[in-house]
Order: C-alpha cells, then structure tokens, then sequence
C-alpha cells in the first residue's frame, strides 16, 4: 500500500462521513479522505480499517483504494474533523426544525424529565457547545436565561462573546441535562450547586467545574473547562521577563516565610503556584496543599481538596497538614484571619508557605493582611515577597501587522525616542478576526526588603510602600505590559484594559 505521512483537513471530502458515528471510524481506525474517479481513498491503519473501506466503497459502488497511515495521525485527524463538523448553529438548527412547544409542554411533566433530557437534540446540543468552546479554547461556557431567549457565551482569551442565542423554551431541557451529567440534583432549583464533569472531547480529556445558580428568570449555569492535557507549565514559559523570573526563583529557595500571588479572578494565580510547586518538587522535601478545588494532580506531591460542607475549610486543612511534617505548603487562597494566622504562624515556624490573595497591586497585599487582623509586626516578619500579575492578550502571529503610533499612544509610552513602528493583529480565520489569540503574564515582584519590613512595622500605608519600591528599581504591572507592547507581543489598548490607566480618556 501506499503511505501516507499527515492528513490535512482540507483533502477530506466531509460528505463520506455523514452517516459514519465517530465510534464506528475510531474503532476501525480509518478515515474515508476523497473519491477519485470510480475509486474511493481512505487511510487505513491496519486490516480492521481495509475491511471497513471495503464496506464503505461498497455501498458507494465505488472501488476502495487504502492508504497505510500510523494509528496517530489517523485518530488525530478523526478527532479535527469531527470537531469542526459538530457546529454548535448547525446543531440547533436542527432543533428548532422540532416541535419545541411539544418539548415544552412535556417538560411540565415531571415524570417525562429525564426522558426530555436524554432526548436527542439536547444531547447533541449540549454536546456540539462542548465540543465548540474546546475547539475555540474557551475557558467558560455561560448559559443565561432571559425572558425570551437564553444567552449562551463563551469566555475566549479573557473576553466573552456570544455564539447562541436558542428560545427560552429549550432552557430547562439543557440545564436539566447539564446536571444530570454533573451529579447534580435536578429537581431542585431553588439553591446553588456545584459538580464536575470529567470528558473526552476531540481526544482531549477536559475537566468541567459546574456551577448552577437560581435567578428571577431561570437557573444560570457557568461551565469552566480545564484541559488536563496541557499539563502544570513551567516557570520559564509564563512570560516574566528575565530579571524577576531571577528574582523569584531567589524567593522560592528560601526555606521560610510567605509568598503571596495576588490578583483578580482569572488571572492565572493558581497557574503561577502550580509552575512554582513544579520547580520545588524535589524527593528531600514534603510538599502538601489545600485546594480548593484541585485543578492538577501533581506526581510526589499531598494534594487536599476543600470541603466546607464537612467542616474541611482552609484554616481546617492548614492546621492538620502542620502535623504532616511539611517543608512546604500551599494554600489555595488566604480567605479569612484564620488562615491568615495559620499561614502566618506556620512560615515563623520554619515552613515555605505559598498562597493567593484578591488585591489589585503587590503593595496592597500587605494592607489586606493588616486589615483581616494580622499584627504589623507578623506581617513584616512572616511576608517574603508578593507577585501581583494580570493576564494580556498577545497579537495573532498569523495576522500581525506593523503600523506607525499615533502621537497619543507614543505619549502613553513615556520614551524619550519612541518606536517608529508598533504591531497590531488585523483579524483573520485562526483568531476569529479578534487580532489577538492567547495570553501571557504581566508581573509585579515586591521583595521585601529590610527598608520595606522597616515600613511595615511602622504601619506606612500601600502608597508609600508602593512609592518606595518603585525608587528601589521594582517594575510596576503598567512597565511590564509596556514592555511587552514594545517587544511586539501586545497592543497599547491591551495594555489599557489591563492597567485602567487613563483608559476611558485615551482611548476616545
């Protein structure tokens, strides 16, 4: 026979595969790629896929033509085909072709409602949703519910859009089906509740966070989809610049204290101390965290998930793992003065303690601490550095394109000889004419130092902490970011969603 090395989408003939169940293709291990002539081509890995083409070209009267391939490439192009035949509007297309005033009035019925939900079309759309937002490495689905229609939108690259706006009669058929997939309770829609749902979408195995709450108008759900796939990333490939990733790694060796990652919801904390855990996984040491929830499961090291419901809270889960002899712990989130004190106490009693806090800047840290109840004089003493970060979105490379600054943004850079030329993406197929596809880290490390600790005991406030770091050559979130314009990985607008700096101004 003869080989073939790669299969590219665009030599399929998509028609071949309408009546061939991704099972059916997968089990055989071959792909039907073009009719040519009176033949029909296909890649085939073995006999089992020879016998299935003989079968297809059969039926199509057609004469069957394999073509030998490695087992990977095949199932790999399997899984990209059928991704992008599985469109989330052809789909419901195909749904709103039903009678939904039927669906609805059986809905109404409770005995019919697991019926409802294993019914085809909400399978299928549910399903083709799933399969989109893995395709468009949406990081949440939201499912929301207004008078007359649901709004189905995509988190992509920290930005929402809307893919789906179905009748608001299919509603509770898709969140019905949505929590029987998560374990969840399906008669009752009075309170929140949260399940996982763990998948295989494309060959990826995705874990899904659910999160279903009541609202006026119908129950919201908000999916958060993980790629266990991608695996725990190294320090070196989140994007710090060569001076603080030096600088970190220094606080990492340390054998005691606190590090704190700050930073609002979703901007890649979690990511940053699992990429540190990575590096500080030795045999010697004894490393346990408390979650919540456990994103990745980590190879040597204790992993404890959260559970309030049982009385299992951080501060719960904090002071048991000090009786597990660690040398190193993190904690998920530092929530409350509980934790605080714990976290505090176990870093003065020779442990490295990581852990995240909600602040806007590195400074301001500090003084959350101080205000959940935490002494000066503990703060200044336990705290060993604080890395506030932000996530940006970096330019298409496929559509990236050079323009010249306007005065305005040239000002904004604050050089004394600014660049002639900066990059912009113009917007093409791979990054959904967004001109931007994926993101990288901006940083901000406050070490601190003795002046700093001096500050601290003396009770000065974010300000003149952050003033005083500034002079001591700390690089701000802005100066990264701008940084990153100049290097060529983002755009000056980037840089104002992100920083909030004279944003609304500039940017009419």
């Amino acid at each position: 026979m003869e080989t073939v090395e790669h299969i590219r989408d665009e030599e399929v003939e998509l028609s071949l595969l309408n009546d061939l169940t991704l099972a059916f293709v997968k089990g055989n291990v071959f792909l039907p790629l073009k009719r040519n002539d009176n033949e029909l081509l296909g890649a085939v890995a073995d006999s089992r896929g020879i016998f299935a083409l003989r079968d297809l070209a059969r039926k199509l009267k057609l004469k069957p033509h394999p073509l030998q391939a490695d087992e990977k490439i095949i199932l790999d192009a399997i899984n990209r085909i059928y991704s992008q035949a599985s469109r989330v509007n052809e789909v419901m297309g195909d749904i709103k072709g039903e009678d939904l005033s039927m669906i609805a009035t059986e809905f109404e019925s409770p005995k019919d409602l697991l019926e409802l939900t294993e019914e085809a079309p909400m399978i299928r759309l549910l399903n083709a949703l799933l399969m989109e937002a893995v395709k468009e490495k949406a990081s949440d689905i939201h499912i929301e519910p207004y008078e007359m229609n649901i709004d189905v939108r995509f988190r992509v690259d920290g930005m929402l859009h809307k893919v789906l706006n179905p009748p608001k009669i299919i509603h509770d058929a898709l969140v019905s089906r949505i929590k029987i997939i998560a374990g969840l309770d399906i008669a009752e829609k009075r309170l929140p509740q949260d399940g996982r749902i763990n998948l295989l979408i494309g060959g990826k195995n995705i874990d899904i966070r659910v999160s279903i709450i009541p609202t006026a108008l119908g129950e919201r759900a908000v999916l958060r989809l993980l790629d266990r796939q991608t695996g725990v990333l190294s320090l070196e490939m989140l994007g710090f610049n060569k001076q603080t990733l030096v600088s970190f790694k220094r606080l990492l060796s340390r054998q005691n204290g606190i590090i704190l990652v700050t930073g609002p919801t979703g901007s890649g904390k979690t990511t940053t101390l699992y990429a540190s855990l990575l590096r500080l996984n030795k045999e010697d040491r004894n490393i346990i965290t408390v979650e919540d929830p456990v994103e990745y499961q980590l190879s040597g090291i204790g992993q404890m998930h959260v559970n309030p419901k049982i009385g299992l809270t951080f501060a719960a889960g904090l002071r048991s793992i000090l009786r597990q002899d660690p040398d190193i712990m993190m904690v998920g989130e530092i929530r409350d003065l509980e934790t605080a004190e714990i976290a505090v106490h176990a870093s003065l009693t020779g442990h490295l303690v990581l852990s995240t806090l909600h602040t806007n800047d590195a400074s301001s840290a500090i003084t959350r601490l101080i205000d959940m109840g935490i002494e000066h004089f503990l703060v200044s003493s336990s705290l060993i550095g604080v890395l506030a970060q932000r996530l940006i979105r970096v330019i298409c490379p496929h559509c990236k394109e050079p323009y010249t600054p306007t005065k305005q943004e040239l000002s904004y850079l604050e050089m004394d000889t600014p660049p002639a030329e900066l990059y912009r993406g113009k917007g093409c197929d791979r990054c959904l004419g967004k001109g931007y596809l994926g993101r990288a880290g901006i940083y901000e490390l406050l070490e601190i130092t003795p002046a700093i600790r001096t500050m601290i005991a003396e009770k000065k406030d974010a300000q003149a902490i952050r003033d005083a770091a500034e002079k001591a050559g700390v690089q701000t979130l802005r100066h990264n970011a701008i940084e990153k314009v100049l290097e060529g990985a983002t755009t000056i607008e980037e840089v104002l969603r992100i920083t909030h700096k004279d944003s609304q101004t500039f940017l009419e």
